[in-house]
């Protein structure tokens, strides 16, 4: 015999997803440089993806990026913090929601330096871009996700 779902049901399901969703931190703290432009571009990409952003100057990202766990080679150009992970670079939305409703132990993900056609950044796309995850103990510990 073939049930159906009542639509009470049907409609708390729902409900309850839509508050599972909601529930997800959109709010997003972002370092930069002062006089970085791609960074705001991120930032706006952000907003665009239906996050909150704080963008927050300073003059201090290599030494906030290695305090984040973020080895000198792999940092981005700008630190975001999202929920309690770090964000470092110009990393797709994609990746940013995969991070937060995974919730891996892990500190973060990086897209280091500044690639081009990146979110927030001019050019087109040469190759796939390849975040790579951030150990608790602050290495990378391989390709976190492939866009």
């Amino acid at each position: 015999m073939r049930t159906m779902l009542k639509p009470v049901v049907l409609a708390a399901l729902l409900i309850a997803a839509g508050a599972a969703y909601a529930d997800e931190s959109k709010d997003v703290t972002l370092y930069k440089s002062p006089l970085c432009g791609c960074c705001e571009g991120y930032a706006d990409y952000l907003r665009d993806n239906g996050f909150t952003v704080t963008v927050k100057p300073t003059h201090d990202l290599v030494t906030m990026s290695r305090e984040a766990g973020i080895p000198d080679d792999f940092q981005g150009c700008h630190l975001s913090m999202i929920d309690g992970y770090v964000v470092s670079g110009h990393v797709p939305v994609n990746t940013v929601r995969k991070l937060l409703s995974e919730r891996p132990d892990i500190k973060g993900v990086t897209l280091p330096g500044m690639p081009l056609g990146s979110p927030g950044m001019s050019g087109a796309q040469e190759a796939p871009f390849e975040m790579l995850e951030i150990t608790k103990s602050g290495t990378v510990g391989g390709i976190y996700a492939k866009e």
